[in-house]
């Protein structure tokens, strides 16, 4: 298995690439970063260094990879932040031909915009670029439950309202819709869910929520892990869904235990291809 993974990266901490690369490796999956940016950490620490790559030096990396002659042998192309309309032409760019070369290839975009509690954190009109673009180009897309709002017009405050929006975003192409951090289930707050959604039903998994700092890339590492899963023999929706909340609540809660400011993906990597203890999915339709 291989994936094009094109997204930003830090040289500190777990952030886009930085984030998303390493669970993709770990479930044995070859996993090629293309860097959009080079920072010396995540921007949610105020203060960073390093480069925004112009969508011309992006193109010319994808184009490089290319020549090696990858395209036909990729499984997915995986994409995450986007920085500027003009990166986002370089990946839809690449998807195009990486199906091309190889129709079977699948396009996985994580919308990031923003969450519940910091709003759009995004440049303007990049979110407008997520529905109208990005969204309609992807096979799997993975939005939170704040940006699924964004990305529908619909208000989620209900299990109905949720599937509802779910469906408009699968009308407008993504097959597959895996909605993060669905607080909407829990009126006590003290658990979070995930639900998936494909033509064979909706799903929902639900993990205690955890006490703990907010830390960076967790939601990169969710939707690379659940790609990752997806593209296993003989894994579906369902079985995807689970492994993946129990991998990522298994990271979080190793890093609360530890204190660490930043997700220990590497000190709790087991738990990525073999989590000890798996939550139960239901079938929501």
């Amino acid at each position: 298995m291989q994936v094009l993974s094109i997204q930003s990266s830090v040289a500190y901490g777990h952030a886009g690439n930085s984030s998303a690369v390493f669970p993709l490796q770990r479930l044995g999956v070859d996993t090629w970063p293309v860097n959009t940016v080079a920072f010396s950490n995540h921007t949610g620490y105020g203060v960073w260094r390093g480069a925004v790559f112009e969508a011309s030096q992006v193109a010319d990396v994808i184009t490089g990879v290319g020549e090696r002659g990858v395209f036909p042998q990729l499984d997915a192309v995986l994409s995450g932040y986007q920085g500027s309309p003009e990166v986002a032409e370089v990946i839809l760019d690449a998807v195009a031909k990486v199906k091309a070369a190889n129709p079977d290839a699948v396009y996985c975009a994580d919308p990031v915009i923003g969450d519940r509690g910091r709003g759009v954190y995004v440049r303007p009109g990049i979110a407008e670029l997520m529905r109208d673009r990005i969204v309609p180009a992807a096979d799997i897309t993975s939005p939170n439950q704040f940006e699924l709002e964004l990305l529908t017009g619909a208000e989620v405050d209900t299990l109905d309202a949720l599937l509802e929006a779910v469906a408009t975003l699968r009308a407008r192409g993504p097959r597959i819709v895996l909605v993060t951090s669905v607080e909407v289930l829990d009126p006590s707050e003290e658990t979070i869910s995930m639900v998936a959604v494909d033509d064979s039903g909706a799903y929902v998994v639900t993990t205690p929520k955890l006490e703990m700092n907010v830390v960076a890339g967790s939601g990169d590492a969710t939707t690379s892990m659940f790609l990752g899963r997806l593209l296993q023999s003989g894994m579906d929706v369902p079985d995807a869904l689970g492994k993946v909340a129990s991998s990522i609540y298994g990271i979080l809660d190793h890093t609360r235990r530890t204190g660490a400011g930043e997700m220990e993906i590497v000190a709790a990597q087991d738990v990525i291809a073999d989590p000890p203890m798996e939550f139960a999915v239901e079938r929501l339709r």
